[in-house]
C-alpha cells in the first residue's frame, strides 16, 4: 500500500535529496476518526516495517517496469504515494526517469529521500496536490499510484484521477495498483496501528478510471500474501492506463 504524514499537521513539505523547501498550508480534514494526518502518523510508526511485510511485490514491480519503458527517456514521472522510495522510485530513478514522489508522511519520505536522493520529493495530500511546482499540469509523462489510493475516501477518488489526469501530457500514462475491495474508509489492523481503507469490485475501479478521463490499456491481477500474520492475503489489481 502506498502512504499518505508530516509530524507538524497542515504542512506541505518539498525535499530534494533531503532538503527543506518551503511550507505551505494543508486543508483540515475535518473526518471525526481524527483526520488524514493520523493515518500518516500510523505510516510514520511503521517505518521500514512496511517493506518487511511487503517483500516480494512482482506485480509493482512489473508494472513500473512498463511504465519506465513506454514513456519517452529522460522524462518526468510522477509516484504518488511513493512511501520508503522502494521499489518504485528507485526503480524509475534507474531507468533515467525524473521522479518527483509525493507523500503525505514524514517517516516515510526521509526513508524515500535516503533509499533515493537522486529524486525530489513533495510532502503533500494525495487527495488535494498542491499547485505549481513540482507539479506543472501537463508536465508528467508517466505517474505510477501503487495502493495509493486506498488510503481516501471513495468520494475522493475520481477528483484525484482527475487531478492526476490533468498533470499527465497529452497521451500520458499511468499505471495503477489497488487491492480489489468493496469497501469505502473503513478501519483496519496493519502492522500494530490502524488505518483507514478504501476499495472497488474490478469492474467498478475500471468505470471509475474511465471516468476520469483514462482510457485502460492493460489489466493483471495477483494474488497476494503479505509476509506477517498482521495483514490478511489480498487480490492486487494493477490497471495500465492512457490519458484519453
Amino acid at each position: 500500500m502506498g502512504t499518505g504524514g508530516d509530524e507538524r499537521e497542515g504542512t506541505t513539505r518539498s525535499t530534494q535529496g533531503g532538503q527543506d523547501l518551503p511550507v505551505n498550508d494543508l486543508p483540515v480534514d475535518d473526518r471525526p476518526w481524527g483526520g488524514r494526518m493520523e493515518q500518516a502518523e500510523a505510516f510514520d510508526a511503521i517505518g521500514d516495517r512496511y517493506d518487511e511485510a511487503f517483500p516480494h511485490k512482482e506485480g509493482q514491480v512489473a508494472a513500473a517496469e512498463w511504465l519506465a519503458g513506454a514513456v519517452p527517456p529522460g522524462s518526468r514521472v510522477l509516484d504518488l504515494g511513493c512511501g520508503t522510495g522502494l521499489p518504485t522510485a528507485r526503480q524509475l530513478v534507474d531507468a533515467g526517469l525524473q521522479v518527483v514522489g509525493v507523500d503525505l508522511s514524514g517517516g516515510m519520505l526521509a526513508r524515500a529521500a535516503a533509499h533515493v536522493p537522486e529524486a525530489q520529493f513533495l510532502q503533500a495530500d494525495i487527495a488535494d496536490l498542491p499547485a505549481g511546482e513540482p507539479l506543472l499540469p501537463g508536465s508528467f509523462s508517466g505517474v505510477a499510484a501503487f495502493f495509493s489510493l486506498l488510503m481516501l475516501r471513495r468520494s475522493e477518488i475520481p477528483d484525484t484521477l482527475r487531478a492526476v489526469h490533468g498533470l499527465l501530457e497529452p497521451g500520458g500514462l499511468l499505471a495503477l495498483s489497488m487491492v480489489e475491495a468493496d469497501v469505502d474508509d473503513v478501519p483496519i489492523p496493519f502492522l500494530g496501528n490502524t488505518i483507514r481503507v478504501s476499495g472497488y469490485l474490478r469492474d467498478e475501479l475500471r468505470q471509475v478510471v474511465t471516468d476520469a478521463g483514462f482510457e485502460v490499456i492493460e489489466e493483471d491481477a495477483y494474488a497476494y500474501a503479505p509476509a506477517t500474520s498482521d495483514v490478511p492475503p489480498e487480490l492486487q489489481v494493477f490497471l495500465r492506463c492512457r490519458r484519453g
